[in-house]
């Protein structure tokens, strides 16, 4: 599943959960401070990066580095600080083919799991009503674990932290829960050994999180 396919559906979830919503009595209200939000969603990390592969003197090599999408369950808590401003946390995980392409070139050079942690701090406009768009910004962490090279190729991946904003919405459903649909942008680089050194790159992942699921206000 795509990152534009992903989306399209919560968009079209949206578009049909609205009408339904506002046929019926208004249980569902929205966050406010002391509130906890717990989300259940599915996830699609999508990497446009086209970082080129030289070797260790700095010489072009002809090849470049493409990281594969993927598409995993991550769980969401949002504390609400006041009835507008709220800390959210993202837990999950997702498992990447990196990949050498080139000319005649397109090989699998490298399996990881990436554990993506981010924490954002979010400001939602509305208190009334049940529609609840927010938008955020703050910080994430791409920890890469489980590693597993392909086709003689040795990669090792430098940890580390980046920036994050996000965009998204609860839209009440009935009782506490609501559906969420939520896009987080992500800058991140690492660097790519490969070979011991022999090859290099230097790889702005820089990925969409896009995200939609099921939330409940506790």
């Amino acid at each position: 599943m795509t990152s534009k396919t992903l989306l399209l559906s919560a968009v079209l979830a949206a578009a049909f959960a609205t009408p339904a919503l506002a046929q019926t009595p208004t249980h569902w209200t929205a966050p406010r401070a002391g509130d906890w939000v717990v989300s259940g969603r599915v996830s699609n990390v999508s990497s446009n990066t086209d970082a080129a592969v030289t070797t260790a003197a700095g010489a072009a090599s002809g090849l470049h580095v493409d990281v594969g999408d993927s598409t995993m369950p991550t769980l969401g808590f949002t504390y609400f600080i006041t009835d507008h401003w709220a800390v959210e946390g993202i837990l999950g995980t997702t498992r990447h083919e990196v990949r050498a392409q080139g000319g005649a070139t397109d090989v699998a050079v490298h399996e990881t799991w990436v554990l993506p942690p981010v924490v954002t701090v979010q400001y939602r406009p509305l208190t009334q009503g049940r529609f609840s768009p927010y938008v955020g910004a703050g910080v994430n962490a791409m920890l890469f674990y489980g590693g597993d090279d392909r086709n003689g190729f040795n990669v090792e991946l430098d940890d580390g932290v980046g920036l994050a904003a996000q965009a998204g919405a609860d839209i009440g459903l009935t009782g506490p829960w609501s559906l969420n649909v939520d896009v987080k942008k992500v800058w991140f680089s690492t660097d790519a050994s490969i070979n011991a050194g022999a090859l290099k790159s230097d790889v702005d992942l820089d990925p969409w999180v896009v995200s939609i699921g099921v939330a409940r206000k506790f």
